[in-house]
């Protein structure tokens, strides 16, 4: 069996990123030392040992040019969640850009929010 384990996300500041990752959208820091010239820093939801997202300091024109845009107009990831209207109002109390409000659809209640950046992240409760 093959499992994706890690998403790289290109960040202009990591202890920004860090910031808005752990204290708005409720990830932990899974790793955050030293790595030759720079800074290896990792983060994960609590409930999910497997799937870590590693926080990469932009530096190259080429990377810099990229930062919230990775999958362009798409959703870079999705999170699930067993309540999205009560993420959406704890993310919403701390400051998280939404594009509306959750909208119950066949495949379940979601919205889309933006981190730091303007990477769309997209919110899903699945359906009863």
């Amino acid at each position: 069996m093959m499992r994706i384990s890690l998403l790289n996300l290109l960040v202009k500041n990591q202890d920004a990123a860090i910031e808005f990752y752990t204290r708005k959208l409720g990830f932990v820091v899974a790793e955050d030392v030293p790595f030759g010239p720079t800074r290896w820093v990792t983060i994960r939801l609590a409930d999910d040992p497997v799937l870590t997202i590693a926080l990469n300091l932009a530096k190259s024109s080429d990377d810099l040019a990229l930062v919230g845009k990775q999958a362009g107009s798409q959703p870079f990831f999705s999170l699930v969640t067993d309540d999205c209207l009560r993420e959406y109002r704890r993310m919403k109390d701390a400051g998280v850009k939404f594009h509306g409000e959750p909208q119950v659809q066949p495949y379940g209640t979601g919205v889309t929010l933006e981190d730091l950046y303007g990477n769309k992240i997209y919110m899903n409760q699945e359906p009863n």
